[in-house]
């Protein structure tokens, strides 16, 4: 974690900038490293947007958890779709981390893998075949 006092200065200085997503169009961010956090929560145009800033000599880190997705009703994941539609692309990399990546308490391991037995058990249960 950057010192705040650290990160302050790299404000002033420019070195680092911290922008809203909503305030990302029209530009083009050449000799940069850009960082889009949660991207689980953007749209397929919200990320489509961020992607097509990338300008020379940039590099593009999104971060995003898929269990975590809240938009509203049943609006596609941007991350979710950007994974499987630029799988293929050279340059484009995916990571995919699991609960031994967890660095936090203790406890968030096992909460995170109770969560995940809920749902695989959930996905497995069959329809009800009972007739009424």
């Amino acid at each position: 974690m950057l010192p705040a006092r650290k990160l302050e200065s790299y404000l002033e200085e420019g070195t680092v900038h911290i922008a809203p997503l909503a305030f990302m169009r029209g530009r083009t961010l050449d000799d940069a490293f850009v960082i889009l956090d949660e991207a689980q929560n953007t749209t397929v145009n919200q990320l489509k947007m961020f992607l097509t800033r990338m300008g020379e000599h940039s590099k593009m880190l999104i971060t995003g958890d898929v269990t975590q997705i809240d938009l509203p009703g049943r609006m596609e994941s941007g991350l979710m779709h950007g994974v499987k539609l630029l799988k293929n692309i050279q340059g484009v990399n995916t990571v995919y981390l699991d609960e031994n990546d967890i660095v936090r308490h203790r406890l968030v391991k096992e909460i995170v893998l109770a969560y995940q037995k809920d749902r695989d058990s959930k996905a497995d249960a069959k329809p009800n075949d009972r007739k009424r």
